[in-house]
């Protein structure tokens, strides 16, 4: 069995698409849908029962996080493989979890999966990072080195390990939960796809992306609500200093800022 993991906050459009899509395109009695709202304040809930009986519906009273909320999700699982799916997102082909699992399978030391990632006009999304370090902020910031901070595109059509997945739809092993825990409940949102992907390498198993397989995510839209548009940055700022340290995230910052800076002088 696989176990479709979805947190739901006041986003009850995009949620009522993503699980229209996954019950077009997958056979509902060999998988199980969670999802766990976050206190929705939009009908979701509401819209969730009426529409789609066959999910498994988590109400929190409050907006426990991205992390929190997944981790509700996970403990009720029944899958030996785990997708955490965002609300914001949308099936768009025939056999999806089948594919992501027959790839899982054939993979030696996997940790989790995931697949690549579609605009929402069609075009590749860039979903995949490298760790960030105060030594790859200096190459790109300072010494004009680009490629190492920001999301990217990796070439080729074939599985390929990478560092840093987003969490958009990220398949998760059983195996990989039994061995190194849940996520991390101190990121509210932001730098859980960070804090777990590092924790995986750390493990000594793997984080692949899968190129043949294509989910469409209509990016920010799961939590656009959660700041003005001119305060979005700052929602990364908790998580950066969790997953960093003060002193480092300081550094970093600084090396951006001061890189920024001098290349809009030139």
């Amino acid at each position: 069995m696989i176990s479709v993991i979805i947190v739901s906050f006041n986003t009850k459009s995009l949620t009522r698409k993503c699980l229209q899509s996954i019950k077009v395109f997958e056979d509902i009695k060999n998988l199980e849908i969670i999802v766990v709202d976050n206190n929705s304040q939009d009908g979701s809930v509401a819209m969730i029962k009426k529409g789609f009986p066959f999910v498994k519906l988590i109400i929190n009273n409050n907006n426990l996080g991205f992390a929190k909320a997944n981790n509700q999700g996970i403990k009720q699982a029944k899958g030996d493989y785990i997708l955490l799916l965002n609300s914001d997102t949308e099936f768009q082909s025939q056999h999806t979890l089948e594919k992501l699992i027959k790839n899982a399978q054939s993979i030696d030391c996997i940790g989790v999966i995931s697949p690549q990632l579609l605009n929402s006009d069609g075009s590749i999304q860039a979903s995949v990072y490298y760790f960030p370090t105060v030594t790859r902020a200096l190459k790109q910031y300072w010494l004009g080195q680009s490629g190492y901070f920001g999301s990217f595109i990796p070439e080729g059509k074939v599985p390929q390990p990478v560092e840093v997945v987003t969490m958009a739809a990220m398949l998760i092993l059983r195996s990989t939960i039994n061995k190194i825990g849940l996520l991390d409940e101190g990121y509210f949102f932001y730098y859980e796809d960070l804090d777990y992907c590092c924790r995986i390498k750390q493990a000594g198993l793997k984080v692949y992306y899968l190129p043949s397989v294509q989910i469409i995510h209509h990016h920010g839209k799961s939590g656009q609500d959660l700041a003005e548009d001119e305060n979005q940055w700052r929602r990364l700022i908790p998580g950066s200093i969790r997953y960093h340290g003060l002193f480092k995230h300081y550094l970093i910052h600084f090396i951006l800022w001061t890189g920024q800076k001098f290349r809009s002088r030139l």
